[in-house]
């Protein structure tokens, strides 16, 4: 394993990248938590809304040092992973939404925008040389 002083200065800047925009995806959930939180349409079935508010920013920051700081591959590529399961919520909110929807497609198509870009930042981090 390369350790990750080892790394050229591409590959470092190419984790410091993936890090920054994974933060920004976290602070745009974040905050979109938190305003649904507060109009009403985050669900509560499992617990409070402020405890998964809280987690998510434990996780996010987590994230952030594993990326940043660790350079870890294995985050980039864990984060990776995740991340692409929520693509197909996401085509469905923004494509296939029923029409008694709450959330407005926009909401959706945004996300998923948001969503890929991340993923290429994290495999660029992950995979590339």
């Amino acid at each position: 394993m390369v350790l990750k002083q080892d790394w050229p200065a591409a590959r470092v800047a190419k984790f410091r990248q993936a890090a920054f925009v994974y933060l920004h995806v976290a602070i745009l959930y974040e905050a979109a938590a938190y305003v649904m939180m507060g109009v009403g349409t985050l669900p509560g079935r499992f617990g409070p809304p402020w405890v998964w508010l809280l987690a998510g920013a434990t996780v996010a920051a987590v994230v952030f040092v594993g990326l940043y700081r660790w350079r870890n591959v294995w985050v980039a590529r864990t984060v990776w992973g995740l991340h692409g399961l929520r693509i197909p919520v996401l085509i469905r909110g923004a494509f296939f939404a029923s029409a008694d929807a709450v959330t407005p497609p926009a909401f959706y198509i945004t996300a998923l925008v948001i969503v890929v870009i991340n993923l290429w930042m994290l495999a660029r981090a992950g995979w590339d040389l």
